[in-house]
């Protein structure tokens, strides 16, 4: 690569210096200014901005605390009533608020300031968590009272999770958005390695009110972060003033993209029959391998460490196209099929890692590539309906699967979300392939490439009326 001057800047044609006046005393002419060279970009280029530092820091201490909440509120329920059908109705009622409501809470997100909804929601969130600590080491709690605190959890993050998404943008800019989703996906994965383990301590040790309390102390760090940034290097978007038909508004906006509507539609296949793990995995463990909860922590652990390997590759990356986000859709699903039958459990667990890698890269590809076709004064309707769509088929998704692992055993439920998540991907590259004017390429010939898609061929004007006649 060259590093001389000039390296930067757009090449010219050679000249004859004997066309050149050599008049003595002439000034020489200045040399045209290079281009400025591009700023590096690495795994952690957004860290460079401040707000975006001290808020990813704060995220780290506040997942850690959901995760160990999550662990904590699913055995206290299994504590409680000793029903796993309880535990799925506290998981229910957590994510039915984001599928009923989800469209109002990016009306919400686009209405006011970004920073000053999360301030709110992050503050309102940590109660919650304050609030089942006070219960449980008090010795109230009953289940209705976990049922009550996921379900306000559920609409608080209603609102939450689109203005977090598009408050991204406003720390970092648009070119280093696709490298902050990649980072706040690995954070949330980092969390989820540790969170957990931590609770199993503090369960065991001395409970699970203890696990409740330090999540609510958890969004201190959040809130503190949210407090301590620099408005003036925000790259604040004016709100959009309340009237009539937004919510109309902003479906029509994402139906006449195509850009927009076909990630969302794959995301949504895939989040709804392909990210049933926790039903796959429990199945796979106790049906299949016949092993206890220790093995299935560990088949967690390695989803996990595939994932944050995929979010921190996406980072590294930078780049969001949607030939990749189809690619990790396809292969995402291709290995869900492969691991459904693989015949020694050491071989299924290995395939865990490539599969959590490529549904966080389908995922941050997803959703990157969404915010960065989206007009700012839209963004948190249109990712409100990206997080209902991804999150909210949860409970319409995870009942039919378990169903149908109950039913017909656990490999025939993961091939189940495999093949949909394969054919969901290619039926949505085909269109946008479509809609982009290109056509699928098969050369088998050697030292060739033997599957690519390339410009359709379109005659020439010229040439309709022979072709006509």
């Amino acid at each position: 690569m060259s590093t001389g001057p000039g390296a930067n800047s757009a090449p010219v044609p050679d000249r004859d210096d004997s066309d050149t006046p050599t008049t003595p005393g002439a000034a020489e002419a200045p040399a045209p200014p290079t281009a400025p060279a591009p700023r590096k970009r690495g795994m952690f280029s957004s860290l460079r901005n401040r707000n975006y530092r001290i808020f990813a820091a704060g995220q780290v201490v506040s997942n850690t605390g959901t995760w160990m909440q999550r662990i904590a509120q699913d055995w206290l329920v299994l504590s409680l009533t000793g029903s796993s059908a309880a535990v799925g109705i506290t998981t229910a009622l957590q994510f039915l608020p984001m599928l009923l409501l989800g469209l109002y809470g990016g009306v919400i997100a686009d209405r006011f300031p970004k920073r000053l909804l999360l301030l709110f929601t992050q503050t309102a969130m940590g109660l919650t968590g304050l609030a089942l600590a006070a219960l449980t080491l008090s010795g109230h709690v009953e289940v209705w009272h976990v049922y009550a605190m996921a379900l306000l959890l559920g609409v608080v993050t209603v609102v939450d999770n689109p203005a977090r998404q598009a408050f991204v943008v406003e720390m970092v800019g648009p070119d280093d958005l696709p490298n902050a989703v990649s980072l706040n996906s690995a954070n949330f994965q980092s969390a989820r390695l540790v969170g957990p383990a931590v609770a199993g301590v503090l369960i065991t040790a001395v409970g699970s009110g203890w696990a409740f309390l330090l999540n609510g102390v958890s969004f201190v760090a959040p809130v503190a972060g949210l407090l301590l940034m620099r408005r003036g290097e925000l790259r604040e978007v004016d709100t959009t003033p309340r009237r009539k038909g937004q919510l109309r508004e902003g479906l029509r906006y994402v139906a006449g993209k195509p850009e927009l509507i076909w990630p969302i539609v794959l995301v949504g296949f895939i989040g709804t029959f392909g990210f049933n793990f926790p039903i796959w995995l429990t199945a796979f463990t106790d049906d299949v391998f016949h092993a206890g909860a220790g093995t299935y922590g560990m088949l967690n652990t390695l989803m996990a460490a595939g994932s944050l390997a995929g979010a921190l590759l996406a980072a590294r990356r930078g780049a969001s196209r949607l030939r990749l986000l189809v690619g990790a859709a396809l292969l995402f699903g291709v290995l869900e099929i492969a691991a459904s039958f693989a015949p020694a459990f050491w071989l299924f667990a290995a395939l865990l890692v490539p599969i959590g890698m490529l549904g966080m890269t389908t995922n941050v590809t997803a959703n990157s590539s969404v915010q960065l076709a989206t007009d700012p004064a839209m963004r948190g309707r249109v990712m409100s309906l990206y997080m209902m769509v991804f999150m909210g088929g949860t409970p319409v998704g995870a009942p039919l699967v378990g169903w149908i692992t109950d039913a017909y055993g656990a490999r025939i439920g993961f091939v189940t979300g495999g093949v949909v998540s394969a054919v969901a991907a290619i039926a949505v590259g085909l269109m946008l392939a479509r809609i982009g004017g290109l056509r699928l390429k098969i050369d088998l010939r050697r030292g060739r490439r033997h599957v690519e898609f390339v410009p359709r061929e379109v005659p020439r004007p010229e040439e309709k009326p022979l072709a006509a006649a």
